[in-house]
């Protein structure tokens, strides 16, 4: 009996984390790495995938305030492109990410707890133009939150580098990136490491919806470089397996001497 119940508990519980499985929520992939590390361990080659992370980068906010990624450690990030001249796409897929500012209830004001999670970020394409007054005023049009949201200026090439060789929009835009004028309704979504998680079009309710989506999902991630909690407990699980299968043969033992 103690050899059955040692053979079923982790073939029930095979079972039962297969047909818990079949549901699985399907996590939003990683798209870049750098490289991959080979190591040996327990005598097997082993293969580490190095995702891309991208770079820090320094720029100015709405309100004239030196910022960085640095600042923003362990947030989510929801990033695009835009300019406040912009007649055509910019003003709707301002108005569409200004809806997931919204729709997340970001921060509570009534209360007075910041319980933010996500960081937003739109860059400027223009920022010869978009001085910090300029991306003020926009932001106060759309009702942008400067505690989650940051309308951001700076030197051109620092921008345009940081969209082409950092977040690759060159690679994921539809139509293609314009390295001398970018223009796109594509939105990148980073996770807490700050690795690309996933591009959607800013344009679409069926994709936003996806990002809604997708947010909560990264910001329930387990970190991988977290140790389980069973970790500490991992050089005597040998023990432990044995002492309960003795317990339940001496269970069975006595029981039957004494009836």
């Amino acid at each position: 009996m103690a050899l059955c119940v040692a053979v079923l508990i982790p073939l029930v519980s095979y079972y039962m984390v297969k047909y818990a499985s079949d549901d699985a929520i399907t996590m939003p992939r990683r798209f870049y790495y750098d490289s991959v590390a080979v190591h040996m361990k327990d005598g097997k080659q082993m293969t580490d995938t190095l995702w891309h992370r991208v770079g820090d980068i320094s720029l100015t906010n709405q309100l004239g305030q030196q910022v960085s990624l640095a600042d923003i450690k362990g947030k989510v990030i929801v990033a695009n492109y835009f300019f406040t001249h912009c007649p055509s796409i910019c003003p709707v897929l301002t108005a569409n990410i200004r809806q997931l500012q919204d729709g997340l209830k970001l921060k509570d004001n009534m209360k007075g707890i910041d319980t933010t999670f996500v960081q937003f970020l739109s860059f400027s394409v223009d920022p010869e133009r978009d001085s910090v007054e300029a991306l003020k005023k926009y932001g106060d049009r759309f009702g942008v939150n400067p505690d989650v949201w940051w309308l951001l200026t700076g030197p051109k090439k620092t921008i345009y580098d940081f969209a082409l060789t950092e977040l690759k929009l060159g690679l994921q835009d539809g139509e293609g990136v314009d390295s001398n004028f970018i223009h796109t309704q594509k939105i990148v979504l980073l996770d807490k490491a700050h690795l690309v998680r996933g591009y959607y079009d800013g344009l679409d309710s069926a994709s936003l919806n996806k990002l809604a989506q997708d947010i909560v999902f990264i910001m329930l991630e387990k970190d991988r470089n977290s140790r389980s909690i069973l970790y500490e407990f991992k050089p005597i699980l040998p023990l432990i397996v044995v002492v309960l299968v003795l317990t339940a043969a001496a269970v069975v033992y006595f029981s039957r001497k004494k009836n």
